[in-house]
């Protein structure tokens, strides 16, 4: 990252309000738009046909989404799936006519697609072919300490490593992606991440949208050089340019019936603030899959690492319709233009998942995510007003137990906190009642500047160290993450 970054954050660890404006954090619920912290530019829908970035100019709508391509394992048993993939350096189109050097999973820019089964085993092997040690972490999974995507746990170039993924958690919409401490935000930025989807038979029986009308969608920022590389350096907030599935904002065909759209906030760090041109966006399940009961929703928040699928029925209009998604503060990111008509006997039932309730909490604790800085004075991410040390552990909890942590975002930006192993459910959010969309299961939540949320979860299946962090990936990069360790 420039030395302008590093400013900006070293005005958030010393309060200054030169160096870094402060502004009011995101709520979902917030009645007016509010900007990312770093300042995005107010580019609505209505603003121009094509968008620029470090002099390339492209026409808005002109790509297609592509639907991601998904993996086949390479062999079966009577419970498992067997995948080989390769982590990958690649040439990707990403801007018409241009080249862009990037980080793959398999190589391409999105990485493919894993769908996997509730119940049934996953064994996957990564050759890394690169020139950095990476690793790969599966976001939303419960999973065995030594196949988490531990920051410190990597694969050396020119090595392997195979990750088992027990999936015994419901159906859900995860997703994967590089955790290499120090390296995550830059890997994660040039391509490393996926979608992990995990298919729950006992869904089946409800008649949600599935197969060709079931699509993921990564959404994700981005700033490009005039050749076409990938500028990671500077303030986040100068990152553009929008992609939905690796393609700068494009439109996406579909039919006059309903889809079940899974969507991803891949960016390292942004809040989007979503709206269809005032379509009903039916949000049916959060990071940990299916909402008790269906959510009509105008308008969509997913801060970094968040995912939600929504169920839109674009049978209300008629063929030659085109619905704008839009971030609020960013303007478009994809139109669905409705080219045909279809047959439909999916459905959105008024009960989706029962969510039985937590046994009572043993523990609480607090947890404070900030910025300090070092003894030179140099930025640093802190939770608790520590960085992360791997030879350190934060809270040690015993196995079976269930706590309530209290996150504490003192600062004059948003952060976002994302707990590993475990969902969590949120309880309050500063006091305030919890947001109807926080009913479900969720394992990344926005913590606005100045504000706070607790959360609820409970820790077994699984002994061994994890960690806990802000999800805006330059900000764990730079330490805001600490370690727990689950003991018998």
């Amino acid at each position: 990252m420039k030395r302008r970054h590093f400013l900006t954050i070293g005005g958030a660890a010393a309060g200054s309000a030169v160096l870094f404006p402060v502004t009011r954090g995101i709520l979902a619920d917030a009645e007016e738009p509010v900007p990312h912290p770093h300042g995005h530019s107010h580019l609505s829908s209505q603003q121009g046909a094509s968008l620029s970035t470090a002099g390339v100019r492209v026409d808005r709508f002109a790509a297609t989404m592509p639907l991601l391509p998904v993996l086949r394992p390479v062999s079966s048993t009577v419970d498992t799936d067997v995948y080989r993939q390769d982590i990958k350096p690649a040439d990707v189109e990403i801007m018409p006519g241009l080249s862009t050097p990037a980080l793959t999973y398999g190589g391409s820019f999105v990485g493919p697609t894993i769908r996997a089964t509730s119940g049934r085993r996953v064994l996957i092997t990564y050759r890394n072919t690169t020139t950095d040690p990476v690793n790969v972490h599966l976001h939303g999974g419960h999973v065995a300490a030594q196949h988490d995507g531990y920051p410190m746990d990597v694969i050396e170039p020119g090595g392997t490593r195979t990750y088992e993924y027990l999936n015994q958690q419901p159906g859900a919409t995860l997703w994967y992606h590089d955790h290499g401490h120090h390296l995550e935000a830059t890997h994660v930025y040039h391509g490393l991440h996926g979608f992990y989807v995990i298919d729950d038979p006992r869904e089946q029986s409800l008649r949600l949208p599935d197969g060709q009308y079931d699509v993921p969608i990564m959404l994700r920022d981005a700033l490009f050089e005039s050749t076409g590389e990938l500028f990671g350096d500077g303030d986040p907030a100068e990152r553009t340019t929008f992609l939905a599935n690796g393609k700068p904002v494009p439109h996406f065909q579909v039919a006059a019936r309903k889809y079940r759209f899974r969507l991803l906030n891949a960016a390292n760090e942004r809040i989007f603030r979503l709206g269809l041109d005032g379509a009903d966006l039916v949000q049916i399940s959060t990071d940990g899959g299916l909402l008790p009961a269906p959510l009509h929703r105008s308008e969509l928040v997913l801060s970094s690492g968040e995912r939600a699928d929504v169920v839109v029925d674009f049978a209300r209009y008629p063929v030659g319709t085109q619905l704008v998604l839009a971030d609020t503060t960013g303007g478009p990111v994809l139109r669905f233009d409705v080219v045909r008509t279809a047959a439909d006997t999916s459905r959105v039932p008024d009960r989706l998942r029962p969510l039985p309730a937590l046994p009572p909490a043993t523990v609480t604790r607090e947890v404070t995510l900030g910025f300090g800085a070092d003894s030179t004075g140099y930025p640093q991410g802190q939770v608790n007003g520590r960085p992360f040390d791997p030879n350190r552990v934060d809270f040690q909890v015993r196995h079976g137990t269930t706590e309530i942590w209290h996150v504490v975002n003192n600062d004059p930006i948003d952060h976002n906190f994302h707990l590993h192993m475990t969902q969590f459910r949120v309880l309050d959010r500063g006091g305030d009642p919890a947001l109807p969309q926080d009913a479900g299961r969720k394992d990344t939540i926005i913590v606005p500047a100045g504000r706070s949320v607790r959360v609820q979860a409970t820790f077994a299946g699984f002994l061994g160290k994890y960690v806990y962090h802000c999800h805006f990936l330059e900000h764990s990069s730079l330490g805001m993450m600490a370690q727990l360790e689950i003991v018998p």
